[in-house]
C-alpha cells in the first residue's frame, strides 16, 4: 500500500506547494496501438468505406463475445439509445423510468421519442437504480426501464427484470461502463432485453464514437436495423411490392445511425485487447481499494455479491463531516496537483434543459428529486483509471490524494 505523508514543507500545490506530478493526468483516454492503426489503414485502403464487410465481423464478434444472439452497431452510444428505444416500442406519451445519476444520453433517449423520462432514486451503496424506487414509479404509461451500470457495476438485473415482467414492461440495459462486466456468471449484453454499449474514447474499447445494441430477439434485432438506416427495407419478402432489383421501401421513419467500416475496423482490432484492458483495470482498482480503505475521509466504491464490475470509473465518495474543505476546494486542490479528478454526474433533471420543461409531460425537479442521487453527487470525485497508466500515474493518484485529504483534514 503507498501510503503519502504529508510535511509542512509539502502543501497542496493550490497551497503554494510544489504539485506530485508535472504533467496533467486525464480521468481517462484512449489506448490505440500499431496493430490498431494498421487495421484501420487496411480498410482505407480497401474497397469498402462503409455499410461493408467490416461492419458485419464487428457485430459477430462482439456479439459473441458478450453472449448474445445478435448485435447491431451504430454511430454512437446516444444514438444505440435512441435505437433501443425505438426497438422496444417507446412511442409520444409513453414514459420511461430511469435513474437521474448518469449521463444525460439516458433520459434524452426518451424524449427523442415523445415519452417522459421518469427518475427513480437509486441504492446507496450501488450507486444503481433502486429497484423498490422503479416499482414506486410505475403507471400505466410506463413502456420500459432504462437501468445504467454505474460506473461498470451490473445494476440489480433479477429483480429488475421481475419487475418488468410482471408490468409488462422492456428492460434496456444501459451497459455504456460496463464491458466485460459479469452478473451471476454471465456476461452483461445477453442478460436484457436490449443492452446498450458505448465506444467513445474513455470507454473499454474505441472506434472513435460508436455504439452496440445487443439481444437475443430476432424481432428487436430487425428493428434495430431498421431504425439505424432510414427505416429502409430491402429484403424482397418484406417489400410491400416489388418493382425490382433496385427497389427498396422506407417502412418507418428511422435515421442514418450507421457505423463505418474505419471505425469497425478499429472496434475489431480493440476487441481483442478486451481481456488485457480488463485487467489493468481491475489492478488499478485493486490498488486504490487497498490505498484509500485507510483514509476515514472517504468510502471506496462497494463490490456487489454475484457481480464482476468492469471498472469504466472509479469514484471516492468523501465523507464532508470529516472534512474542513468543500467537494469543489478539493477538486481544485487535486486538478492543482495534476490529477484530472472530474464529478460523474450532475442528476439529470437538474440540468437547465429539464428544469424548463413544462406541461402534462413535465420532468421538474419537485416531480422527480431523488434525495439519495442529490446527497451522493454533492460527495462524488471520479479519480483516473485507465488502462494506458503506468505505475507511476498510479502511484501518482495515490499519493496525491493522501496529501490533499490530509491537507483538508489539518485546516480545522
Amino acid at each position: 500500500m503507498i501510503i503519502f505523508q504529508l510535511t509542512n514543507k509539502e502543501l497542496p500545490a493550490i497551497a503554494g506547494g510544489r504539485p506530485v506530478r508535472d504533467n496533467f493526468l486525464p480521468y481517462a483516454r484512449q489506448w490505440v496501438e500499431e496493430d490498431d492503426i494498421e487495421a484501420v489503414r487496411a480498410v482505407l485502403q480497401g474497397n469498402w468505406l462503409t455499410t461493408g464487410p467490416a461492419v458485419a465481423a464487428f457485430e459477430r464478434e462482439f456479439a459473441a463475445r458478450v453472449g448474445a444472439a445478435y448485435a447491431a452497431a451504430v454511430s454512437s452510444g446516444t444514438a444505440a439509445l435512441h435505437v433501443a428505444c425505438f426497438a422496444a416500442g417507446v412511442r409520444y406519451r409513453d414514459e420511461v423510468i430511469t435513474t437521474p445519476l448518469t449521463f444525460v444520453a439516458s433520459a434524452n433517449c426518451a424524449l427523442f421519442l415523445g415519452a417522459r423520462p421518469v427518475f427513480a432514486d437509486i441504492d446507496p451503496k450501488t450507486y444503481n437504480i433502486c429497484p423498490e424506487e422503479i416499482e414506486k414509479k410505475i403507471t400505466p404509461r410506463t413502456k420500459a426501464i432504462i437501468a445504467v451500470d454505474f460506473t461498470g457495476q451490473p445494476a440489480d438485473l433479477d429483480a429488475i427484470r421481475m419487475i418488468a415482467r410482471r408490468h409488462n414492461l422492456v428492460v434496456i440495459e444501459d451497459a455504456a461502463h460496463a464491458l466485460g462486466a459479469m452478473y451471476k456468471g454471465h456476461s452483461v449484453g445477453g442478460l436484457s432485453d436490449l443492452t446498450v454499449f458505448s465506444f467513445h474514447p474513455v470507454k473499454h474499447i474505441t472506434t472513435g464514437e460508436g455504439g452496440m445494441v445487443t439481444t437475443n430477439n430476432e424481432e428487436l434485432y430487425r428493428r434495430l436495423l431498421l431504425f439505424r438506416n432510414h427505416g429502409i427495407v430491402r429484403e424482397r419478402e418484406l417489400l410491400v411490392e416489388n418493382q425490382g432489383p433496385w427497389y427498396y421501401e422506407v417502412q418507418d421513419l428511422g435515421y442514418n445511425y450507421r457505423l463505418t467500416d474505419i471505425q469497425a475496423a478499429l472496434g475489431l482490432s480493440q476487441l481483442k485487447k478486451l481481456d488485457r484492458f480488463l485487467a489493468r483495470r481491475w489492478q488499478i482498482a485493486a490498488i486504490y481499494n487497498e490505498a484509500f480503505a485507510a483514509l476515514p475521509e472517504v468510502e471506496i466504491p462497494c463490490s456487489v455479491p454475484g457481480a464482476i464490475s468492469a471498472w469504466h470509473l472509479y469514484i471516492l465518495a468523501l465523507h464532508l463531516d470529516k472534512l474542513a474543505k468543500s467537494r469543489r476546494e478539493i477538486f481544485e486542490a487535486l486538478r492543482a496537483e495534476n490529477i484530472g479528478v472530474n464529478v460523474h454526474y450532475l442528476p439529470v433533471y437538474r440540468h437547465p434543459f429539464y428544469r424548463q420543461l413544462e406541461g402534462p409531460g413535465n420532468c421538474d425537479r419537485q416531480s422527480f428529486f431523488c434525495p439519495r442521487a442529490e446527497e451522493l453527487y454533492e460527495r462524488f470525485i471520479t479519480l483516473p483509471l485507465f488502462p494506458a497508466m503506468t505505475d507511476q500515474d498510479i502511484a501518482d493518484v495515490v499519493a496525491a490524494v493522501y496529501k490533499v485529504i490530509t491537507w483538508a483534514r489539518r485546516s480545522r
